[in-house]
């Protein structure tokens, strides 16, 4: 049972998330969920709809338990097989249900407790006898209750969703959307529902892999294309960086700074769009986005262009669907799904994700020992490098999630721009730079003007940046090549450089660029008309001289969002900054 209030409308209470008075979006006033003792399953109404009974409520949103997750967590008791005959769902964190009745476990406890390589043996002692219950689990009782009993649920956010999806996208061509799909249970029920709303279109899929999958993702993908064929099923990649390079030189991803998102996700995803897309000027991307699942997708909207990725308008059908409604769609279309929610994973993205739980690590630990004792290795040395005295304190505490800026890293010195003005010249600056002029700096101003080498002193290495409208000259840069000293004049042409903090702001930006950037492609992704483009000519190299920045004069109209958007003007900048001291 969902609630729904309307503030515009006096508190309103409202069955949908869209007000019947005013036709404005709704605030989530509560769920519950409660169980039915008769048919030993869950309900999403009070009332049982299958038998009449009177349901106890048991939570606000749930899970199903799967047999794999079932025995782990026996295993992980001590009591192999002992919920095996019982119905068994997980009402959030470590709470789980047993036939009706709460069972909270600690799994702080379990995870001290529990030796990793002790309790991978004993799973695959037992695997052969858990067979059984993992082939007849969806043909169970307890999920053919579940299923009849929340019919009437079933059918109501189905036929929402299917008429929300045809309403938005049925008069437009299947080369004007796609559906943002990435392997999780969300993004396959949202492409389920877009398959079924609009049958007479092959709508694109855009699978992005970040390199950080789970493996069951890769196996989900690869039956993903086999069962669906017809359906164009497109991966977003970056292979010009590996990751485990990156943290070497720019430390492991964290909450406040998570740039492996930038990296491997919204900048692959955003070249695939404009290659895949190219004459489009908006495209409709169907997302699996619900507000129930963090404090900060709460806010999301059923759609919106405010999107990290250019000329996208982000749709969310199922926005407000619980757990409940999304595992109920996939159980009763019998959909196939990624196997990592079996094993007891409750979200499945980037499996090293500093956002993941220490459960979910301890669980990477089970179901992908290498790869986790690969990432601890990397932490490990991270912490050796930054002189943490007790690495096993700042990895199994979660302590390297925590870290913020380039404190300790060694590359965030190449961040810092220094400058005085010239004693010499009127609006003038002496910038010195960490890294050595070469011929690149100049491109770097590009979005200030037309660049012109004819104008300028040949001997001093002078270019002069013109105005695109009036062709007049609004900035002047020289440096000898090999040394670290530029000057820069501003010329008083341009609106831009009216104002002086603001004029010093952008150039220091832009050299900051020259000096930090790794080719994250962020500021490719922030530009709307596709001028600017990065790329590493060395693959897998952590290194500013690899990359390659190019803004096409054609397509910039100048408008600095690649300058402005970023503190310090660039991405990897801001994840480098150094607190001070003091």
């Amino acid at each position: 049972m969902i609630s729904y209030v309307c503030r515009r409308c006096n508190d309103l209470e409202c069955e949908t998330s869209v007000c019947p008075n005013c036709g404005e979006r709704t605030e989530l006033a509560g769920s519950k969920v409660f169980w039915c003792e008769h048919c030993n399953a869950p309900s999403f109404d009070e009332v049982c709809n299958q038998c009449g009974s009177l349901c106890a409520y048991i939570g606000t949103d749930l899970r199903p338990v799967f047999p794999e997750e079932r025995l782990l967590l026996e295993v992980l008791l001590g009591q192999p097989f002992c919920f095996a005959e019982s119905s068994v769902w997980n009402v959030g964190s470590n709470n789980y249900i047993v036939d009706g009745k709460k069972k909270a476990v600690s799994f702080k406890s379990l995870r001290e407790r529990n030796d990793i390589d002790k309790v991978i043996e004993k799973l695959n002692e037992y695997h052969n006898k858990n067979i059984k219950y993992v082939q007849e689990f969806e043909s169970s009782k307890t999920i053919v209750n579940f299923i009849k009993i929340n019919k009437n649920r079933l059918n109501a956010i189905t036929y929402e969703a299917l008429n929300y999806i045809k309403s938005l996208a049925g008069d437009k061509n299947e080369s004007e959307m796609f559906v943002s799909f990435s392997g999780g249970k969300d993004s396959t029920v949202v492409s389920h529902l877009v398959r079924s709303a609009l049958p007479d279109k092959n709508v694109i899929h855009i699978y992005g892999d970040t390199t950080l999958e789970y493996p069951t993702s890769e196996d989900y993908i690869k039956r993903f294309r086999k069962e669906y064929p017809q359906t164009p099923l497109l991966t977003a990649k970056n292979k010009d960086q590996d990751f485990n390079n990156l943290c070497e030189v720019i430390g492991p991803p964290a909450r406040m700074m998570r740039w492996c998102c930038t990296v491997f996700k919204t900048g692959a995803i955003t070249k695939k769009i404009d290659s895949t897309f190219k004459n489009a000027k908006q495209i409709i991307a169907f997302q699996g986005i619900r507000r129930n699942e963090s404090v900060s997708r709460s806010k999301y909207e059923k759609e919106s262009d405010d999107s990290k990725i250019k000329k996208q308008l982000a749709v969310n059908p199922i926005i407000d669907w619980l757990d409940f409604d999304v595992w109920l769609y996939i159980l009763s279309n019998r959909i196939d799904f990624n196997y990592a929610y079996r094993q007891g994973f409750t979200r499945v993205g980037c499996w090293c994700c500093p956002n993941n739980s220490a459960w979910s690590e301890f669980l990477a630990g089970i179901y992908m020992n290498s790869k986790y004792n690969e990432f601890r290795d990397i932490l490990y040395k991270f912490a050796q490098k930054i002189g943490k005295p007790d690495w096993k304190v700042y990895i199994d505490d979660g302590e390297w999630k925590k870290r913020q800026g380039g404190n300790g890293v060694e590359y965030s010195q190449k961040s810092i721009v220094s400058f005085k003005p010239c004693a010499l010249e009127e609006n003038t600056y002496n910038f010195e730079l960490t890294k050595p002029i070469t011929t690149d700096i100049y491109k770097f101003f590009k979005p200030f003007g037309i660049l012109n080498y004819e104008m300028g002193r040949k001997s001093l290495n002078e270019v002069y940046v013109l105005d695109r409208k009036s062709n007049m000259p609004v900035l002047r840069i020289s440096g000898r090549l090999g040394s670290s000293l530029i000057k820069i004049t501003v010329f008083d042409n341009s609106p831009v450089f009216r104002i002086k903090r603001i004029a010093e702001m952008y150039l220091k930006n832009q050299i900051n660029k020259y000096q930090t950037c790794i080719g994250c492609t962020y500021c490719e992704a922030v530009c709307k008309f596709g001028a600017l483009k990065v790329f590493n000519t060395k693959k897998g190299d952590v290194s500013n001289d690899s990359i390659s920045y190019s803004i096409d004069e054609n397509k910039c109209v100048g408008c600095l969002e690649c300058v402005k958007h970023f503190e310090n003007g660039c991405y990897i900048s801001k994840v480098l900054k150094v607190k001070k001291q003091g």
